[in-house]
C-alpha cells in the first residue's frame, strides 16, 4: 500500500514513462538565429520548394510550427541542408508575417478558409471576352477577395478578336481598375505580352481565372522555359507541349522585374471568410462617409450614412453603386 503525506518518499511517487527518454517537456522553442531566409515557390504534398539565394531548396514544415502552414509567396526561415541537391531536405522553422493574403473558400457556405497566395502585390483577374463567355459575378468575387486581402486588382481581358471589351469594361469603369486587353494575334506576336509585363514590373502578381480563359498560356508567354529553369523543377504537369498548373506556382520574370504566381483554374470563388466591413477600405472616397453609419452597418440598408454623404456631393453615386454591388456578391452565389 502506498503512503502519502509526510511519510511519502520518492519511491512512492508514480512517474509516467517517457517513451522518448527522460528529458522533461518544454514550451521553449529554439530561435534558429542562423536560419536562412527564402521565398516559397510551390507546395506539393507536404514538400515545399523554397528559393534561397537563387537556389531552389526542398523543405518541409518543422513540427514546432504546429498547424501553421506555409503557402506560395510566404517568406520563411529555413535550417538544415540548403545545398538544393537531390534527395536533400531542409526544415522551415519560421513563417514571417504577411503583407497580403489571397484567400478563398470552396463555396459561400464552406467555413474552411484556404490561403492561396501570400505577400502578392496585386491580383491579375484573367477573363476571356468570349469562348468562354465572361462571368462578371466571378470577377466581382475576385475583386472582393483582392480588396479584402490587401492586393491591388488588375483586369486582363483576353480574346478581344472574338468580342469587344467595351461592354465589360463599362461595368468596372467607376472602380478605376487598371486593365489590359489582349487578342490571340497579339499574344502570338508578343505585343500583348509586353503590355501585360508593364503592369507587372517590380511586383509580385498572382494570376487567377477559370479554365479556358488563357491564363496559363499568358503566364507561359511571360515566363519562358529558360527562365523557369532558374528556379529548378517545380510542381507542374506537362503534357503534349502544354503546361498546366496543378497548384499555385511562383515564377520569376526576367531581369528581376518581379514575380508571377500562376494559380489553378477555379470554378467558384467562395467568400465565406470575407468581413464586408473591410471592403470599404478599397473605396477611400466613400470611407469618410461611414463615420455616421450605425454600428455594424452593411452599407446597404435604409439608415446607411453613405446615401446622404453621396447626396451632398462628396462622392460619385456610381462609386456607391459599385461598392454595394461588390458587397452583394458576398450574399449571392456566382450563378445567381
Amino acid at each position: 500500500m502506498r503512503r502519502y503525506g509526510k511519510h511519502t518518499d520518492e519511491d512512492d511517487i508514480r512517474q509516467r514513462p517517457n517513451r522518448k527518454g527522460n528529458r522533461p517537456r518544454t514550451n521553449i522553442r529554439p530561435k534558429h538565429e542562423d536560419a536562412a531566409e527564402g521565398m516559397v515557390l510551390t507546395v506539393d504534398r507536404g514538400r515545399l520548394t523554397v528559393l534561397i539565394d537563387d537556389i531552389p531548396v526542398t523543405a518541409m514544415k518543422a513540427r514546432e510550427l504546429g498547424r501553421k502552414a506555409a503557402v506560395v509567396g510566404d517568406r520563411v526561415s529555413v535550417v538544415g541542408d540548403l545545398s538544393g541537391k537531390k534527395d536533400t531536405l531542409a526544415r522551415i522553422v519560421r513563417i514571417e508575417s504577411r503583407s497580403s493574403v489571397l484567400r478563398r473558400t470552396a463555396d459561400d457556405d464552406d467555413p474552411y478558409e484556404r490561403v492561396v497566395v501570400a505577400n502578392a502585390d496585386q491580383l491579375a483577374i484573367v477573363t476571356a471576352l468570349a469562348d468562354p463567355e465572361p462571368r462578371p459575378r466571378m470577377i466581382d468575387r475576385c475583386l472582393v477577395a483582392a480588396f479584402d486581402g490587401g492586393l491591388a486588382p488588375l483586369l486582363v481581358l483576353t480574346k478581344s478578336d472574338l468580342a469587344p471589351a467595351s461592354k465589360l469594361l463599362d461595368l468596372y469603369g467607376d472602380l478605376d481598375i487598371p486593365y489590359v486587353v489582349t487578342s490571340r494575334e497579339e499574344l502570338e506576336d508578343g505585343s500583348a505580352v509586353e503590355r501585360v509585363r508593364e503592369q507587372l514590373d517590380g511586383k509580385v502578381t498572382a494570376f487567377v481565372g477559370h479554365s479556358g480563359v488563357g491564363k496559363t498560356t499568358l503566364v507561359n508567354a511571360l515566363v519562358p522555359d529558360d527562365q523557369r529553369r532558374t528556379v529548378g523543377h517545380v510542381n507542374a504537369v506537362t503534357g503534349r507541349g502544354r503546361h498546366t498548373t496543378t497548384s499555385a506556382l511562383a515564377l520569376p520574370l526576367s531581369g528581376d522585374a518581379g514575380w508571377v504566381i500562376d494559380t489553378p483554374g477555379v470554378r467558384s470563388f467562395g467568400l465565406h471568410h470575407v468581413d464586408p466591413s473591410r471592403v470599404i477600405h478599397a473605396f477611400p472616397d466613400l470611407e469618410p462617409g461611414t463615420e455616421n453609419c450605425p454600428r455594424a452597418c452593411s452599407h446597404d440598408e435604409p439608415d446607411c450614412a453613405l446615401d446622404s454623404y453621396v447626396a451632398e456631393g462628396h462622392a460619385d453615386p456610381a462609386r456607391l453603386y459599385s461598392l454595394r454591388r461588390l458587397l452583394a456578391t458576398r450574399e449571392r452565389r456566382e450563378g445567381d
